[in-house]
Order: C-alpha cells, then sequence, then structure tokens
C-alpha cells in the first residue's frame, strides 16, 4: 500500500512538472524586454558601449554591443529607434542571446526590427541551435530605413537559445546593424483543406507583426530545408525578401493577411504540391496592389507544370484587385506553384513595393470531362 501510495505522488509530481513546463512556454508577443527598455545600470555603461555580459536585463552579450537611446548620433546622422526609446547595435562579431522556455518539437516564429548604419552589405545570423540562417539585410524596405524580419524554427527542446551575430568585418567596429522589438509566435502547421490542394493559400498563418508597426514583416530569403515563417510557401532569391501584411495597415484581398511581391523578378514565392501526372488542375488567385501607393502596372506571373498566365493590376495605389486563373495538366508527381512580380516599382518615397498576392487556391480533377462539368 505504502508503495502504491508513493508511486501515485511521484505519477503526480511528474504531471504537475510537465504541466507546468507546459505552462511556461513563452506565449506569442514581445520577448522579455525584446524592445530594450530595460536598460543597463550606468555603471555597466562606458559611453554607449554596453560593458557587463549580463547588463541588459534578460540579455545575454557577447562582443561590441551598444545601447543606444533617443537623438543618438553617428556623425551628423541620428540614429532612429522604432519603437520606444532605447535599440540595440551589433559590432563586428557581436551578438546577443535569450533563453527561451518553449514547447518541444513546436514550430515559431521569430520576429524582430533591424536597420543598417554604416556598413553597407550587412547582415545577421540568427540562430536557435542546430538551425541557423544569414538573414541579408542590406536593402532598405521603409522611408524610415528600420524593416521587420522574420525567422523560424522547429524547438528541439523544451528551452532553447535564440542567438542574433553579426558576421560582418568592417574598419569601424561600430558599424554595424541596429536591432529591437523582438516577439515570437507559435506557427500552427496548415492543412491541406477539401476545396484546396494548397496549405496556406491564403497566407493566414505567418510570423508575428506588431500591432502599431505599419510597415509589414519581410520573409527573407531561407534553404528550401528550412522551416519558413510562412509555411509551406517558400521565398526563393540570392538577397531579396517579400512582405508579409496585415489588413490592420494594408489593403488586403480577402482575410487579415497577405504577401507583397516588392523584389521584381529577384524573388519568387512557391510551394510544391503533389500532383498526379496526366491529371488535370487549376490554379486560381488574386493579385492586386496594398493601398500603399504603389501606382503602376503591377503584373504578377503565376507558373505550374508547363503553363502560365500573366495578371497585369493596373494600381492607382488605393488597393483592389483582380483574380486570376491558370489550368494546367501535371507531368510529374510533385508540381511547383510560382508566383513572381515582373517589374520593380517604387513609390515616390524611393522604398520597394509591388503587387499584393492573396487567396491563392489548386484543385484537380479526375479527367477534362469533369473539368468542364464542375466549371
Amino acid at each position: 500500500m505504502v508503495v502504491q501510495h508513493a508511486r501515485r505522488a511521484a505519477l503526480f509530481l511528474l504531471a504537475c512538472v510537465v504541466s507546468a513546463r507546459v505552462a511556461a512556454a513563452i506565449p506569442d508577443g514581445l520577448l522579455p524586454n525584446g524592445n530594450f527598455e530595460a536598460a543597463p545600470a550606468t555603471s555597466q555603461l562606458n559611453g554607449t558601449r554596453v560593458m557587463g555580459r549580463y547588463a541588459i536585463p534578460h540579455w545575454e552579450i557577447s562582443g561590441f554591443v551598444e545601447y543606444i537611446g533617443p537623438a543618438q548620433k553617428q556623425g551628423d546622422m541620428i540614429l532612429p529607434v522604432p519603437e520606444g526609446a532605447y535599440a540595440v547595435r551589433l559590432g563586428n562579431e557581436a551578438s546577443i542571446r535569450q533563453l527561451l522556455n518553449v514547447t518541444r518539437k513546436a514550430y515559431y516564429s521569430i520576429t524582430f526590427s533591424a536597420a543598417r548604419t554604416c556598413a553597407q552589405a550587412e547582415r545577421l545570423n540568427v540562430t536557435v541551435a542546430p538551425e541557423s540562417d544569414v538573414l541579408p539585410i542590406q536593402t532598405v524596405y521603409t522611408a524610415n530605413g528600420w524593416d521587420s524580419y522574420s525567422w523560424a524554427f522547429k524547438a528541439r527542446r523544451s528551452a532553447v537559445t535564440l542567438i542574433v551575430h553579426n558576421p560582418g568585418v568592417t574598419e569601424d567596429a561600430a558599424c554595424g546593424p541596429l536591432l529591437d522589438s523582438f516577439a515570437i509566435k507559435t506557427l500552427q502547421v496548415p492543412q491541406r483543406t477539401k476545396n484546396n490542394m494548397l496549405k496556406n493559400g491564403d497566407f493566414e498563418e505567418g510570423p508575428y507583426i506588431f500591432p502599431d508597426t505599419p510597415w509589414g514583416v519581410l520573409v527573407p530569403p531561407l534553404d528550401e530545408d528550412d522551416y519558413s515563417p510562412l509555411s509551406p510557401w517558400m521565398v526563393l532569391s540570392s538577397t531579396k525578401s517579400v512582405k508579409y501584411l496585415d489588413a490592420a495597415h494594408y489593403a488586403v484581398p480577402r482575410g487579415a493577411h497577405a504577401v507583397e511581391l516588392v523584389s521584381g523578378v529577384e524573388t519568387a514565392l512557391v510551394q510544391d504540391v503533389r500532383t498526379v501526372p496526366g491529371r488535370p488542375y487549376r490554379l486560381e488567385f488574386s493579385a492586386g496592389d496594398a493601398g500603399n501607393g504603389c501606382v503602376g502596372s503591377l503584373a504578377v506571373q503565376a507558373y505550374a507544370a508547363r503553363g502560365s498566365v500573366k495578371v497585369a493590376y493596373q494600381s492607382q495605389g488605393k488597393g483592389g484587385y483582380e483574380r486570376g486563373a491558370l489550368e494546367f495538366t501535371a507531368i510529374a508527381n510533385q508540381t511547383r506553384v510560382v508566383f513572381v512580380s515582373m517589374a520593380y516599382t517604387m513609390k515616390n518615397d524611393g522604398t520597394l513595393c509591388g503587387p499584393v498576392v492573396d487567396d491563392a487556391s489548386l484543385v484537380g480533377f479526375r479527367n477534362n470531362a469533369a473539368r468542364r462539368l464542375l466549371l
């Protein structure tokens, strides 16, 4: 009897521990001191340089890290802060890291803001072991110089360390990117629906967007084996990104989110779908503008198998869209669906913009007779 009570007590304690671990998983939103508003003690600062490894609350630093405050200058240039009053700057080979309590085997997306300073070809190495990617940040997509980026990972353990490292090497050790506003979001694995072979075809599942950030979130190019913040959509490019938009700040054809193709022909938005060779399929999608002052011909080219279709939407920059459709016959067990912007477009302030893609669907038919009947 005593042994049974002991076993029950042990099982109860184990269940409590497991429940505590699940409950302790970090919630969606800003990371602890993710906006760096909790400042280091003045004794831990030498000018703007942070001296103590653990001086910034909730963060661990390595190398030349600066704490940037209001109206901080670099020469004659004021370094703006996108959220609140403070940000950090990473010098050559410097890094910041934070331990995160997560749910093992769950997928997460990290959103953060970054701005280039004096270096030209800046990039950031983002790591949650064993996954790591170098994100190019040299292209500026906003008028104020700040962009929000996203990156996704699968949690291999219940406690993981997020590391952001500046691998750049410049003559000035202080020349490095500014960072601010780190947030996290648990990603749900998209599933196929009865009426759509594309997963996440409406782009409703994506990275965290700060409610007070009016410039969307960039999804940078990643290796095809990595988990995308827009999974299972992939961004194929060498250095350019697509932009994830919300309906609170942009004109979205349907639902709460869409994707803006801001990098012209240098970037493709793609998804691989299982198909049956010889079977007919129909791809439909919306193409338009985000209501953000992007004026001109915003052409979207869609490809699947040997077929392609072009939707040349003439934008007034005030929102609106057209539906595009492509009928094709599959030639393999897997078909890659591709969306590309066919031109480079800029707004009046000189920032890049482009067509919006949303509400994409793919359906298959047993044969051409069935296709004609249903259409």
